[in-house]
């Protein structure tokens, strides 16, 4: 999720014109996506024209991401998890099908929905949303919980379970090359309730596509271990908002949004060797979102005149030496409680909750609405 922000105001320099030094308060160090911190260092970095606290709306949206995965991975929102059966069967198999009886580490898996028993195995190359990182036999664990005739577990101790085996899984299968902000998580499909009660007590562990929400159905192509891990969306996607909060998931500009992509930044192409510094980053970063803004809405004035913001994240050392290497400069704009709500593609015309934005006038300075937590922006002098 973004971590830094900027903000057009007219009769300001462009963001790829002069800069003006950050004041005591302007330095953020949050880390989204978790409740660490980022960077401790204390210098001052080039910024136009205000910085906004991103990090602080991120280590929130980190702790919903964590409860509702917990709640819909391991359960999928139904007791039978992805159990499937076979059409010409009166009964439910002791497995939940051919499909995931015959699974193995590195296959790959999709269905049309958590409540259906359709679970069907794909070649990787096609859009799919599990990867099989291995499978586990809780027959053979220590003492009678998982023995015949055992209750079916819940949600919470599946979600035990997968932490228990599926994290170490993940990590071998990858070689410890998870990155923890990226995005792909560890989830895990159990037998289904039918397939317990026949005495099947295979689990699978795996990685897969998992928005904020808890969505478990967004596709991906391709292995994770062959893929870039980095959290980006193609140009031009719109993020979704719920209760001032981006939830992650793409929908059309026209619907109403958090932020809006407008260009991918491959830091690989600037930075070699060990993960650079979130000054240097940001550093960087600002020159390429500013042309990207200029390339992408038609001209500096045109973010000037729409109120809105540019911002990005940065990468951490755990992403950086996990192999990811991208970043999103992104446009929206914060509000008092979070993100404002935008409807319309920023190319165009847009509404900001609701109203059309109104222009600063062109003798008077603005200032972006700090997030929740965040210090005023200081007026440039």
């Amino acid at each position: 999720m973004p971590r830094r922000g900027r903000a057009g105001a007219k009769r300001r320099r462009s963001p790829a014109g002069g800069r003006r030094r950050s004041r005591p308060g302007d330095n953020d160090r949050d880390a989204p996506f978790d409740a660490e911190t980022g960077d401790a260092e204390a210098a001052e970095k080039a910024l136009h024209p205000h910085r906004l606290r991103w990090g602080l709306l991120a280590v929130a949206i980190g702790a919903v991401v964590a409860a509702l995965v917990t709640l819909s991975i391991t359960g999928f929102r139904s007791s039978h998890g992805l159990e499937a059966r076979d059409p010409g069967s009166g009964k439910p198999p002791g497995r939940a099908d051919a499909a995931f009886g015959a699974a193995k580490t590195g296959d790959c898996l999709t269905w049309t929905s958590a409540k259906t028993l359709d679970l069907t195995k794909v070649n990787c190359a096609d859009k799919h949303l599990f990867e099989v990182t291995s499978d586990i036999d809780l027959s053979r664990y220590p003492g009678r919980e998982f023995g015949l005739g055992s209750a079916f577990p819940d949600s919470l101790r599946f979600a035990e379970l997968r932490d228990e085996h599926c994290a170490p899984a993940a990590a071998a299968y990858l070689g410890g090359r998870l990155d923890p902000r990226g995005r792909f998580v560890v989830g895990m499909v159990n037998p289904g309730e039918p397939g317990w009660r026949n005495g099947d007590r295979t689990i699978r562990c795996g990685l897969q596509l998992v928005s904020a929400t808890g969505n478990a159905t967004q596709q991906t192509v391709g292995r994770v271990r062959d893929s870039d891990q980095s959290r980006i969306f193609d140009p031009g996607t719109c993020i979704g908002i719920n209760q001032n909060l981006p939830t992650n998931e793409p929908v059309p500009c026209g619907q109403p949004h958090a932020y809006e992509a407008m260009s991918t930044v491959d830091l690989s192409t600037h930075f070699n060797g060990g993960p650079p510094a979130n000054s240097d980053q940001d550093s960087f970063m600002q020159d390429e979102c500013a042309r990207a803004a200029g390339d992408y809405l038609g001209g500096q004035d045109a973010l000037i005149n729409k109120t809105l913001t540019i911002f990005w994240d940065s990468l951490d050392a755990r992403s950086w030496l996990a192999g990811s290497r991208k970043l999103n400069c992104l446009v929206g704009k914060g509000s008092q409680d979070g993100f404002s709500t935008i409807t319309g593609s920023a190319k165009g015309d847009v509404l900001i909750d609701g109203q059309a934005p109104v222009a600063p006038p062109s003798s008077g300075r603005s200032t972006p609405a700090p997030l929740p937590g965040a210090a005023p922006a200081p007026i440039p002098r």
